[in-house]
């Protein structure tokens, strides 16, 4: 959106601690404040979906899950900061508390996480997950229950002394309201997978022990609704990669789309064999028990809904359930396609080649994001020298690594798939759409897993020659070179991360997941171009007419 010399009326949808998400019109001035320049970097979308396609007793349902998911905001908060209230009570200028609310806290997701907030200091590495003062040496020499458990917090006693208490202890007021409202919805549910995922995952809200309520999630077939809930991603623990963060989706599925999607997941085991690596890195089998899905999402809250919105999901994370049942990938519809027209598409018209922009489709971007998630399957989720899980291996490293290793799969499958007829569409399309989609989230930042990966493609792809970039600052993918690019990228990440190479990995993002001058500069002309970073939701039972 041009910034004209009037005023212009920009809506901002924030997240309170304690409520749904509240609708803020804000006038912003022709020169805007530096706040008012953080707030511009998002752009609002209203969540809706069609309500219409539920049954009656889901109907009920719906409203209930979105009171548990709201619920996961006060425990996010606390893992990302600690008391959200005490912050917000400090500072009295709205619009930095609207930007405090977007974050989970004083620090900027979409700038670094650097401190906006005047007297605060830089994240901690940690977050809230561990004292502020701990070193990584303190706590591998130390001695304590379930260290490594990513179910946890890490404190001080009296003396000093590192303990760790589990999150249902912690939030143990929190995770009984959310189980007993798992409940009450599952004793609406129709659906026999859905009533029995309802009532096991409400069970492990209670002592933080998952994996029955994953396999049982595995298992959901049928169900058109659907809610993803609990500590799930590591992200937030940029210190060891170990903590899982509370998040909440509530998602009604478009079964009409996964009818197309059902039968990519039987390609696994052939793709696993196919990828350009030694046999070694691809000697687990995938599970193929797997679906792949699309959903309208109407509720996010926690993890999820904190600075870049995920628009995809792959899971569960635990590594015995992938191995014995693959994951589910969910592909987020309405808020991807949101993206697609108020983010990508402008991108494309400053960022990319006049003569390529025909190939910046929806569907490539779809496609782009779903293989993605299925891609994660693809790999190894062991080293194969003894080191333990990958994750495990690459600690903090881990799930940006991870990260860029589904996004350059995802593309490698996609190409297979061309080649065996299963895709019709240009793969020119998803080429082009994909280096656009790279743009787009190089701007999440270097506090982003998903912005290093990007920025380490983006590098990567630089010097094999993917792209090259004209003189009136727009890039041009070069097919041929890119085709060659990915391999050589997927073959590297595969390796590191078999070898559960730490240092190797480490040095790839220090070389790599940055932004060179250059580039910062033409992610400059998006920002003069009013081009939003990412979106902010308006969301919640009213939106819904619930």
């Amino acid at each position: 959106m041009k910034r004209l010399g009037i005023l212009l009326l920009i809506p901002v949808f924030v997240i309170s601690c304690k409520n749904e998400t509240k609708n803020i019109e804000e006038i912003v001035a022709a020169k805007p404040t530096e706040m008012e320049q953080n707030l511009n970097k998002y752009v609002s979308v209203k969540l809706t979906a069609d309500v219409s396609v539920l049954t009656e007793n889901e109907q009920k349902m719906l409203p209930i899950l979105i009171d548990a998911a709201n619920k996961m905001n006060d425990l996010f908060w606390y893992e990302s900061y600690g008391d959200c209230d005490a912050l917000l009570n400090t500072i009295s200028e709205e619009d930095t508390k609207r930007f405090v609310n977007i974050n989970y806290g004083p620090w900027d997701r979409l700038n670094g996480n650097t401190s906006f907030v005047e007297g605060i200091e830089a994240k901690p590495l940690g977050a809230n997950f561990y004292p502020k003062d701990m070193t990584k040496e303190e706590f591998e020499a130390a001695d304590m229950v379930d260290k490594s458990s990513i179910y946890n917090f890490v404190r001080r006693d009296e003396n000093g002394k590192l303990f760790t208490i589990p999150y249902h202890e912690k939030f143990k007021h929190e995770v009984e309201e959310v189980s007993e409202l798992l409940l009450e919805a599952s004793k609406l549910a129709e659906d026999a997978g859905l009533k029995n995922y309802l009532e096991l995952r409400a069970a492990a809200m209670l002592n933080d022990d998952y994996q029955a309520s994953d396999f049982a999630w595995m298992d959901m077939k049928t169900n058109t609704l659907d809610i993803v809930i609990g500590p799930i991603e590591t992200y937030e623990d940029q210190m060891f990669g170990n903590k899982a963060s509370h998040e909440g989706y509530v998602l009604i599925k478009d079964q009409a789309w996964s009818k197309r999607l059902e039968k990519f997941s039987a390609y696994l085991p052939e793709l696993q064999k196919g990828l350009p690596v030694d046999a070694a890195y691809k000697k687990e089998t995938p599970g193929t028990d797997s679906d792949l899905n699309a959903y309208d999402v109407v509720f996010y809250a926690g993890d999820c809904n904190s600075g870049s919105k995920t628009i995809a999901i792959n899971l569960p994370n635990d590594e015995e359930v992938q191995l014995a049942k693959g994951t589910r990938r969910l592909q987020l519809k309405n808020a991807m396609q949101a993206k697609f027209d108020k983010i990508l598409v402008p991108i494309s018209k400053v960022l990319i080649d006049e003569s390529q922009r025909k190939h910046i489709t929806f569907d490539a971007f779809f496609a782009n994001t779903m293989f993605h998630e299925v891609a994660h399957g693809l790999g190894i989720k062991n080293t194969i020298n003894g080191k333990g899980t990958v994750r495990e291996s690459l600690k903090e490293h881990s799930s940006a690594l991870e990260e860029g290793k589904a996004d350059i799969l995802g593309l490698y499958m996609i190409q297979q798939l061309h080649a065996k007829g299963e895709l019709q569409e240009d793969l020119k399309d998803n080429m082009v759409t994909f280096m656009a989609g790279i743009f787009r989230s190089v701007r999440f930042g270097a506090s982003s897993a998903h912005g290093k990966a990007n920025m380490i493609r983006f590098n990567f792809f630089k010097e094999k020659g993917a792209f090259t970039r004209n003189e009136d600052g727009t890039f041009m993918v070069n097919f041929d070179k890119m085709e060659e690019a990915m391999k050589d990228l997927s073959n590297l990440i595969l390796t590191l991360q078999g070898n559960g190479d730490y240092d190797g990995v480490a040095k790839l993002v220090a070389d790599k997941g940055i932004i060179s001058s250059d580039l910062q500069a033409d992610l400059d002309r998006l920002s003069a171009a009013s081009i939003p970073v990412d979106v902010v939701f308006e969301q919640g039972k009213k939106v819904l007419g619930l």
